[in-house]
């Protein structure tokens, strides 16, 4: 074998980690948290120099005569990750939200704690974030504040059989969730556009926070905060976005 040879095969194996390279670690606090995101990796960019991040503080919002949004969810077999950052459901196709003839389909739900949105300067013990796609990719995520009360069936089910581990997404078996039981029974909402909550933080998403809250017991808020004691990112500048209530 030529010494040119061999010196090109030492060089590539010197090297082996540059096809595997990932996003890196990101956290809620410390040298990786929000203020920080930015500079972690060149696809975070948006972190920092975004117009339209999220969450923002919803104060003051123009009340118009608003589309109601048409929830068309299903139950769908209980498949979990708790991915490092939240408690995650993935839901199966053919759940759908209609906001004036648009589509968006239902991907998955998480939570954060506490909520990071603020309503009148009011934050709330949880927010579940139900992330939904229309057919072109676009993004509107529904907020569903959680006040303490009585316990939610669903998310009793969730914190019931969640993963032993991190990373790692286990279906059970048999079981179902409807995400439906989820919401609240008044369906008015604050809509602006924004962006994802979390790296990349992509902007052009449409928000969807419903003005009634649904309730979580305060042994299921405990539950959560056991493994996540604060995932919420914080209020971020508005930007002369304007923030649209329905009557």
């Amino acid at each position: 074998m030529s010494a040119c040879l061999l010196a090109l095969i030492a060089v590539a194996l010197s090297f082996p980690m540059v096809a595997a390279a990932q996003h890196p670690h990101w956290e809620y606090e410390g040298e990786h948290g929000p203020t920080h995101w930015g500079s972690l990796d060149p696809a975070f960019h948006a972190c920092d120099a975004g117009k339209h991040q999220s969450p923002i503080p919803i104060n003051d919002p123009t009340s118009k005569d608003l589309p109601a949004i048409e929830f068309s969810y299903q139950a769908t077999p209980l498949k979990i990750i708790d991915n490092g950052h939240t408690i995650q459901v993935t839901y199966a196709p053919g759940s759908f939200i209609t906001v004036n003839h648009h589509k968006y389909e239902l991907q998955q739900f998480h939570f954060h704690h506490p909520s990071e949105e603020e309503v009148n300067g009011r934050s709330y013990p949880v927010v579940a974030h139900l992330v939904h796609k229309d057919s072109t990719g676009k993004l509107a995520v529904v907020a569903v504040l959680l006040d303490e009360g009585k316990a939610n069936e669903v998310i009793q089910a969730i914190w019931t059989h969640l993963p032993e581990e991190q990373g790692k997404e286990v279906e059970r078996v048999g079981l179902t969730v409807d995400a439906t039981k989820l919401l609240p029974a008044r369906g008015g909402y604050y809509t602006f556009t924004g962006s994802l909550t979390t790296p990349p933080c992509t902007e052009g998403v449409t928000w969807f926070v419903l003005k009634t809250p649904s309730q979580i017991s305060g042994d299921e808020i405990a539950v959560f905060a056991k493994h996540y004691p604060h995932n919420a990112r914080p209020l971020q500048a508005v930007n002369r976005r304007t923030i649209v209530m329905s009557h």
